[in-house]
């Protein structure tokens, strides 16, 4: 890890001046994906801007008949909620298998959708329930804001305060675990809304986070695992490597949509 100046600021006021005035600084929320690729010197920011005093974006609560959730709010606080598990119990359930104990003691929703890992699980929720990500300038529809492996639409300075989440009528999340750091090798949630059903992937696209219109279709039709036989997903774009090759993850991937399909109409 290279050296690097450390700043605690206690206010959103004094985040952007920070990210203003230092140029190459890097906001730490979890310090889940960021301190890693330090420790690996794939990163070498010059300085690092820690949000953990701003507890005034750590909060669960129910807005519009939906979930609000701030971006410095932990998956351990997440998966905790009564409230999160009354209003949208798939996402607590996701919430809580959030890599182990020690990740979901520390990193949290913002810095998981602000990294967009391609491993993360809250990025497939997000796209899969149409959740609005909220930040000190705007708000940004979930389809609008993952463009990519490791990209968001987020510009320099903008900071992620909150995520909004519809309520489903009915939704899950299953994933396939890498055994060792427990992360998604894929992941898929699906969610049936008012205006139809929606299929999110993480874990295997080559680009990150993305939908399944196939599926989608199909589940629109008829929202059972049953409906989902037959269908294939092309391997062409999808991730490989010592885990897991493309091949494999395309199978994946209808294995998890199945069982959260089955899931979901428990």
């Amino acid at each position: 890890m290279y050296e690097f100046n450390y700043h605690r600021p206690a206010t959103l006021d004094e985040v952007a001046g920070l990210l203003a005035s230092k140029g190459e600084a890097k906001m730490l929320a979890g310090g889940q994906t960021l301190l890693p690729t330090m420790k690996a010197r794939l990163a070498a920011p010059s300085d690092i801007v820690d949000l953990g005093a701003l507890r005034e974006l750590a909060f669960v609560r129910e807005e519009n008949g939906g979930l609000a959730i701030g971006a410095m709010t932990r998956h351990g606080e997440v998966a905790a909620s009564d409230v999160a598990r009354r209003v949208l119990p798939a996402l607590a359930h996701l919430a809580s298998i959030v890599g182990d104990p020690a990740v979901r003691s520390r990193g949290t929703i913002g810095g998981s959708i602000a990294n967009n890992d391609p491993a993360a699980d809250y990025p497939a929720a997000c796209l899969a329930l149409g959740a609005t990500v909220t930040t000190t300038r705007r708000d940004i529809k979930a389809e609008d804001y993952f463009l990519g492996l490791f990209e968001t639409a987020l510009g320099e300075g903008e900071i992620i305060t909150r995520i909004t989440f519809p309520t489903p009528e009915r939704a899950a999340y299953q994933k396939f675990r890498n055994p060792a750091s427990r992360y998604a090798i894929v992941g898929v949630f699906v969610a049936k809304m008012a205006d139809g059903v929606r299929v999110a992937v993480t874990g295997a696209g080559a680009s990150g986070v993305f939908r399944l219109h196939a599926f989608e279709e199909a589940l629109s039709r008829n929202f059972s695992a049953a409906a989902l036989a037959g269908l294939k997903v092309d391997a062409a774009g999808l991730n490989g490597d010592m885990h897991a090759d493309a091949d494999y993850r395309a199978h994946l991937i209808g294995v998890m949509a199945r069982r959260a399909v089955e899931a979901a109409n428990l």
